[in-house]
């Protein structure tokens, strides 16, 4: 999986002018791990982090947090998806001004209800199936299926197989397993341009002139609104809220 999202990542990135931070030395954090702080305090390791502006040296804007996992049984999937969005949601809510896109890129067995539950939240999701990395894996002469009762003995002489094979036809696997999810892969690709090219719409600024009133009930609120003279539009400005909306559908608010 690493050796095919890793590449689509990288060339993504150079098409857009992005810096794509994963895991290794980096000038700019200590050791190895692609780690992220929320407003917290808290520290986030992920899998893969654009940015903009972004250098060896220099930590840029993260336009796009995505997370990768492999899940062999369904009941592991939904705390798999806990923990994606336990570990991203922290740090788009830090990074809200620029609404960095949420990606997860899953393989295995994983619920329908894992998978709709990481996109009610605003992930973009690219599954491949079980069944799918088994027939790639066994087109390429390698029989990877298993399960809990597959012995260790066996499910060894299935890695020595892979690790036998070339670089060159890992890489094919890799390609194949992309080209199985040609359409998936796309439309992940597609909401991620989106995200990181998104333009501004409009922007809305209203205005507000009077203070907030904090009310017990409905009727009170209801009472009120009644009772308020709207024709009398002086007075200061007590702040100014503004909304601003994207081609994308984000929206940002202050």
């Amino acid at each position: 999986m690493e050796r095919a999202t890793l590449p689509l990542l990288a060339r993504f990135a150079r098409q857009h002018g992005l810096y794509l931070d994963r895991k290794g030395q980096r000038d700019c954090r200590p050791g190895k791990k692609c780690s992220w702080k929320d407003l917290n305090g808290n520290v986030h390791d992920l899998d893969y982090v654009l940015e903009k502006g972004g250098a060896v040296g220099k930590l840029g804007m993260p336009v796009a947090f995505i997370e990768t996992a492999w899940r062999r049984y369904t009941k592991h999937s939904r705390n798999k998806a806990q923990e994606i969005q336990g570990a991203i949601i922290p740090l788009v809510e830090t990074y809200r001004n620029s609404r960095p896109f949420m990606g997860a890129i899953l393989a295995g067995e994983f619920t329908s209800g894992a998978l709709t539950q990481l996109r009610s939240l605003g992930f973009t999701v690219l599954y491949f199936s079980y069944s799918s990395v088994v027939d790639v894996f066994r087109k390429h002469g390698i029989p990877a299926a298993f399960d809990e009762h597959t012995p260790d003995a066996e499910l060894q002489k299935k890695v020595d197989l892979y690790e036998r094979k070339s670089p060159d036809d890992r890489e094919a696997i890799a390609k194949a397993l992309l080209t199985a999810h040609a359409k998936d892969v796309a439309g992940f690709i597609k909401s991620l341009k989106a995200a990181v090219s998104r333009q501004i719409e409009r922007i809305i600024v209203l205005p507000l002139h009077g203070s907030p009133r904090e009310l017990a009930t409905v009727a009170d609120a209801m009472n009120f609104i009644i009772g308020y003279d709207d024709h009398d539009g002086g007075g200061l400005v007590h702040r100014y809220e503004i909304l601003i909306r994207y081609n994308n559908g984000d929206k940002i608010e202050g």
